[in-house]
């Protein structure tokens, strides 16, 4: 008879060991305390030893002097990057041209006639207004400028996104390759690749379109990637076994299944043109920005008003009609005659708008027909100034906030990070980033933090996190409790949807002149823009997460008598996690672009440096304080966004 042996009992954990975050930190303590007494006996504690530290101040410098004494010279200048030089300045005058002969009256038209189309009658009704506005403002031709130039930034952003996703969707491996690559363009601060742009092609428009395009590209390839990876596999299996060919199944099932991703790309890599359509005018892009530019270096609240408004409205109107095109039917799409033949239309009559707008001398936006709107904008402002920037009893003054907040917060969290031990500072970082994620994760952000201290700015980049930490933590608190009220009222989200849509397409420099007339100079300043351009994005994802709830749970919930305060804690927010995590995130990458920019009203540390390599032409400062910034906002990103462990299959 066989005897049946029990199995062995296993050893049972204590009661904290038993979740998986506890053990990665004892394993993550009992490396530290390897490690720490050894970095300790070679390299003092404090902040990042000056041994580990890499000079590439003598590199760039040299690479720098090259290209200024080769660019009139060099064949790799003269007979390739010349000649794309070329190409985008007749691209950008042909396109600005048409604009021109167009006039203002055939543009009107045939935008209204677009969202016609797309949309509906009250987007087409919405887009004349819009266009008018801009005419209104007395912003008519710096309005075609930017136009133009985005036209063709645009076009090919979408070019190179769409090849480079279309790499990336059809080979894992190039996948793979080209992830750090996007992530880096996406990070990357516009001051620190401005430099190099203009190095190779000089102060103007095809230094402001390269520029644009290297920013605006990867949401093009990224969603590419996604929509032709997402693709429905039962739909790829029907067309492989009726013996269709690799380029017939990517042309007749993959690229028509990522449609609406594809258009998501359009989206947003329009959204992303026209916000660098004011850091583009600092390298003599022209149109809008350079208005917004020069009533930033004015400080003219109402010039800056004037030209921002129509960037906002571009936005809106581009960001409307993009997204009515992405919601529209796959078989409505797909009809032969309902493409080509509507759009032969709008043109046939735009171009009998323009010729009857020639005919009757009215081409051009009339002098009389304008409304400045600089003055009463700078009469508020003025007031304001006066009456709040200090004095208001009981409450003191913005200039007193700003104070306040910089001497309670921004000082105390600055000293406080640049106290800690360098090594400190890494274990930190790896344990944030293995608790919610991997130890690849962690890894790569303890990695990319350590690259910080190696290029020597080790000091500039901790204050310019704590910035970035004192703005994220309004942000997500005013965000949080925002997106809460709009989620559980319809009427407060239709109230705050304009809001937010002016607030998220308003150019960043806007930002900067009314906290400046407000908060004087210095890092609060700069961290209120911050949170005024981050906060829609947070209030947003905030909304949606909560709204996509489980009905369901919530009716359960109800039917036990749960209160509403008891629903939102115990249902909501838990089942919201993943978009909240990712409200997180996106605050924290939007925060860094703005306090990066905010080195122009003394936000100091890196947004300095960057600002200073661009404007004394110092390859070397820009490009490492420009490496530090993609290093501080990779480490960031790591720390706050969930990565999930992948299981073996019979784990």
């Amino acid at each position: 008879m066989a005897t049946v042996t029990a199995p062995a009992p296993r050893l049972a954990l204590p009661g904290v060991l038993r979740h998986r975050a506890a053990r990665k930190l004892l394993l993550l303590a009992l490396v530290a305390a390897i490690l720490v007494p050894l970095a300790n006996a070679h390299w003092s504690s404090g902040s990042w030893p000056h041994a580990l530290t890499v000079d590439l101040s003598g590199p760039l410098g040299r690479a720098n002097d090259w290209i200024i004494d080769n660019r009139d010279s060099s064949p790799l200048f003269l007979y390739f990057f010349g000649y794309i030089s070329n190409a985008v300045v007749l691209s950008v005058r042909a396109v600005y041209l048409v604009l021109l002969a167009a006039g203002w009256a055939g543009v009107t038209a045939f935008g209204a006639l677009v969202a016609w189309r797309v949309a509906g009658i009250r987007l087409a009704i919405g887009t004349g207004v819009a266009f008018l506005a801009c005419g209104l403002l007395g912003m008519w031709v710096p309005t075609m400028q930017t136009l133009a130039l985005m036209v063709v930034a645009v076009l090919t952003s979408v070019v190179v996104g769409a090849l480079l996703g279309l790499a990336g969707g059809l080979s894992e491996r190039t996948d793979r390759a080209l992830r750090p690559v996007l992530d880096t363009m996406q990070v990357l601060p516009a001051f620190a690749y401005l430099l190099p742009v203009v190095l190779v092609f000089g102060i103007g428009v095809p230094a402001a379109v390269l520029a644009t395009v290297v920013y605006a590209a990867p949401p093009m390839a990224r969603l590419t990637t996604l929509g032709l990876r997402n693709a429905d596999p039962e739909v790829l299996e029907a067309v492989d076994s009726l013996g269709a060919t690799g380029r017939q199944r990517l042309l007749t099932a993959r690229l028509p299944l990522a449609r609406k991703q594809l258009l998501l790309g359009l989206n947003q890599t329009i959204m992303m043109a026209l916000s660098m359509a004011v850091i583009a005018s600092v390298i003599g892009a022209g149109g809008l920005g350079d208005r917004v530019y020069q009533a930033l270096a004015s400080v003219d609240v109402g010039a800056a008003l004037a030209a921002g408004i129509p960037i906002v409205l571009l936005a809106v109107v581009l960001d409307r009609v993009t997204a009515a095109a992405g919601e529209q039917t796959d078989e409505s799409a797909g009809e032969p005659g309902s493409t080509l033949r509507p759009w032969l239309y709008a043109l046939g009559a735009t171009v009998a708008v323009a010729v009857a707008a020639r005919l009757a001398g009215v081409l051009d936006w009339p002098s009389g027909w304008t409304l400045n709107i600089a003055e009463p904008v700078n009469r508020v402002v003025d007031w304001m100034t006066a009456h709040l920037y200090s004095g208001v009893p009981y409450l003191g003054g913005t200039a007193d906030w700003a104070g306040h907040f910089t001497t309670w917060v921004l000082d105390p969290v600055r000293d406080g990070l640049q106290w800690l031990p360098w090594w400190s500072v890494l274990l930190i970082v790896a344990a944030l980033a293995w608790v919610i994620g991997t130890w690849r994760t962690a890894l790569t952000a303890v990695l990319a933090m350590a690259a910080i201290g190696v290029l020597g700015v080790w000091k500039p980049s901790l204050d310019t996190l704590s910035q970035v930490l004192a703005a994220v933590a309004v942000t997500l608190v005013l965000g949080f409790a925002t997106g809460i009220a709009a989620a559980r009222s319809d009427r407060v989200e239709h109230a705050l949807r304009p809001v937010l849509d002016v607030c998220q397409t308003m150019p960043q420099f806007v930002y900067l002149i009314p906290v400046v007339a407000l908060f004087g100079v210095g890092r609060a300043p700069a961290v209120a823009a911050a949170v005024v351009y981050a906060l829609p994005a947070v209030v947003r994802i905030t909304t949606q997460g909560l709204r996509q709830v489980d009905p369901a749970a919530l009716e359960s919930a109800r039917s036990l008598g749960a209160t509403s305060a008891q629903q939102l804690r115990q249902i909501q927010l838990p089942l919201a996690r993943p978009a909240l995590l990712l409200a997180v995130n996106q605050g924290v990458v939007l925060v860094l672009a703005v306090v990066i920019i905010g080195g122009l009203v003394g936000g100091g540390a890196l947004g300095y440096d960057a600002v200073f390599g661009l404007a004394q032409g110092d390859l070397a400062t820009g490009l490492v304080a420009g490496a530090a910034i993609v290093c501080l906002g990779l480490m960031l990103d790591r720390v706050t966004q969930p990565t999930e462990r992948r299981t073996k299959k019979g784990a």
